[in-house]
């Protein structure tokens, strides 16, 4: 299988599979905040790995660009809190609202932690190379800060396009400038970085609640 590969300028590290393809039509829309964080989720009861290329094409754009849309990634080590960024990423934050509100990240795992780098998750199948069926366009123009949330991808090689993964995401665990202008940024740590810092490869995700102001 290929293997998403995020090349930096001193160390080679693997960020995940934007798997394609997949035959299942979305089960259902990104709602409002209201009514998207209610249960049951559509895929909470899932089998993790059935979710792998669940879905045959992206979303449709639901989401208010206008409007501040907030993401608490629930942890088994606490809780993250982030603002995303509906303006200049908005096909991504509309990708990743559709997601969480479908329950597709509930119970998967951080499959990859870099010392002094990022943590990575999001992936169905655990190893990096899994996603939801589709792949997400581009929209690069934010910077790698400390706490920064932004989307894996295929290298450059295999990817001129620079499409982003459907579902693995990665945070900064300090600043990444090297990466700036090769990876859509969609979102910004605002609470919890001592739990970022905290997780490990394997520590999971229980479930992404998703505000919208």
């Amino acid at each position: 299988m290929r293997r998403t590969i995020l090349i930096t300028v001193m160390v080679t590290l693997a960020l995940g599979l934007a798997a394609c393809g997949g035959s299942a039509e979305p089960t259902g829309s990104a709602n409002q905040a209201s009514e998207c964080n209610t249960d049951p989720r559509p895929l909470a009861n899932v089998e993790a790995t059935q979710r792998n290329e669940y879905y045959s094409s992206l979303p449709e754009m639901v989401i208010d660009p206008a409007k501040t849309y907030r993401a608490t990634i629930q942890t088994s080590r606490g809780d993250i809190e982030l603002v995303l960024d509906a303006v200049d990423a908005p096909q991504t934050v509309n990708n990743f609202v559709f997601l969480s509100c479908q329950g597709f990240y509930d119970g998967l795992t951080f499959h990859r932690y870099e010392p002094g780098f990022v943590i990575q998750g999001g992936d169905p199948l655990g190893l990096g190379n899994g996603g939801p069926g589709y792949v997400v366009p581009a929209e690069i123009s934010l910077p790698h800060i400390e706490g920064a949330l932004a989307m894996a991808r295929l290298p450059d090689q295999v990817n001129p396009q620079r499409d982003s993964s459907g579902s693995q995401f990665y945070i900064t665990l300090t600043a990444t400038p090297f990466l700036d202008g090769a990876y859509t940024v969609f979102g910004q740590v605002t609470g919890g970085m001592d739990v970022v810092q905290a997780i490990r490869g394997s520590d999971t995700i229980n479930r992404v609640v998703i505000t919208e102001e």
